[in-house]
């Protein structure tokens, strides 16, 4: 496997492939007319500038505020390039439906099964198991509506895509030209997705709100909340040591449930595709010096660049 100095990542969006490298984030997207649209954007870090943001426990939190940031950015741009002029987003309306999808999040995910388990604090006294069985219907919500939500046919797509992103940076990893036909023969399973972190994120949940104590009502929803900081941080840590010792019996085993998952939020992708995802992630080793300026593939849209953006510590 080939030596790297940084843990590369990406994200299926509309029709397209996001990739992320230490100093650069890129997209790919194909357009209407089947050509691909590519452009690039350099991160300026915070904590490049706060060494002590970049810490354990610490680091988890910025690298979840920058996956939101350039994720939410990366969203808008597929969504306006993957579809036909007259069909595009204004930039009120993505944020609108941004906000939304965070406030559904939380108000599902979050303060949801904890609202619906205090109606039974009669019926069960011991906050402990309270805790538990609320931890236990959020990760059975979490996984009832990434089923739900794969049926849907723009899904399927984007799960494609996104298995597309897993056997671009795989091959990448160890040592594979990035050709099509080279990158198809790698899984669509990877053990740094996102997936992973969701998941473990639910699971740790369970652990971090028995701490808080019980109070009112008020104060259960706040501390949900207040708490996902706290979660993000750890679970970031036990990603990364996930994909440091991957190989270790006892990470498989820790592991095994989000690759699991990933048997759902990833499919196989086709050779157009995988095309794009390569495309991305190449535009991102140009960026950061590792490829020459020509692509591999004829690409009928300029790669575009934009001043660096404001952003947090990349993984």
């Amino acid at each position: 496997m080939a030596e790297q100095d940084h843990y590369y990542g990406g994200q299926a969006v509309l029709e397209g492939v996001m990739m992320r490298g230490r100093d650069h984030w890129a997209i790919a997207v194909r357009r209407p007319d089947q050509s691909i649209h590519v452009e690039s954007h350099e991160i300026r870090s915070v904590g490049k500038r706060l060494p002590w943001l970049r810490k354990p426990g610490l680091r988890g939190i910025l690298a979840l505020g920058q996956a939101l940031s350039i994720g939410a950015r990366a969203l808008t741009i597929s969504a306006n390039q993957s579809v036909e002029d007259e069909e595009k987003l204004t930039p009120r309306q993505m944020a609108f439906s941004m906000v939304l999808a965070f406030v559904l999040f939380a108000a599902v995910f979050i303060v949801g099964p904890f609202i619906g388990f205090r109606f039974l604090r009669r019926v069960v006294e011991s906050s402990i198991v309270r805790n538990l069985l609320e931890g236990l219907a959020r990760v059975v919500l979490f996984l009832g509506y990434i089923a739900l939500i794969g049926r849907m046919r723009e899904i399927r797509r984007v799960f494609e895509y996104h298995g597309a992103e897993h056997k671009t940076i795989a091959a990448f990893e160890h040592g594979e030209q990035l050709v099509p036909e080279r990158v198809d023969r790698f899984s669509t399973l990877h053990v740094r997705c996102g997936t992973n972190f969701l998941l473990i994120v639910m699971v740790l949940t369970i652990l971090v709100y028995a701490v808080f104590p019980a109070g009112t009502l008020a104060w259960g929803i706040v501390s949900r909340l207040i708490a996902i900081p706290l979660i993000a941080g750890i679970s970031f840590e036990v990603l990364r040591l996930g994909a440091r010792y991957s190989r270790t019996p006892v990470m498989r085993a820790l592991m095994a449930p989000g690759l699991l998952l990933q048997k759902i939020t990833t499919r196989p992708p086709d050779t157009g595709q995988i095309h794009v995802a390569i495309e991305s992630f190449e535009e991102v080793l140009r960026r950061e010096g590792k490829l020459p300026a020509s692509p591999s593939f004829p690409v009928a849209a300029e790669p575009g660049t934009t001043e660096p953006e404001e952003s947090l510590e990349t993984p």
